[in-house]
């Protein structure tokens, strides 16, 4: 599922497009053939920002970035909770961090991968 999700994330990067933890789910589900995640259960939810997780620490030695970025609630302009934790984790981001502090940061990292993915699009 790492390897699937990540790929999903990369292709969202070279379009210059987030994507929401629903269309990430359906995404893992058609493309790992495994069930998916039911939302509506907490350990499932969990299991999400596990998995996550786990793409951000297979990805940022390539970018320096946080990858997992790209993915917000569905109707909602904003990072999930677990990005936000995960940046503080990684002493990327402040715990006293103000929201528009967080959001600006969410922010950078989004157009920063944007970049990166760009280049590699353009085959520069």
């Amino acid at each position: 599922m790492t390897s699937v999700g990540l790929e999903f994330l990369v292709e969202r990067a070279r379009l210059e497009k987030t994507t929401t933890y629903t269309e990430l789910n359906v995404t893992l589900r058609r493309r790992a053939g495994l069930q998916g995640f039911d939302f509506d259960q907490d350990s499932e939810r969990a299991a999400m920002g596990h998995l996550l997780g786990l793409i951000v620490e297979g990805n940022r030695p390539t970018t320096n970035l946080l990858i997992s970025a790209l993915v917000q609630y569905l109707n909602i302009n904003d990072a999930g909770p677990g990005f936000y934790t995960l940046a503080v984790e990684l002493g990327m981001l402040s715990r006293r961090s103000s929201a528009m502090a967080k959001q600006d940061f969410w922010i950078g990292q989004i157009n920063a991968l944007y970049a990166f993915y760009a280049v590699r699009r353009s085959g520069v």
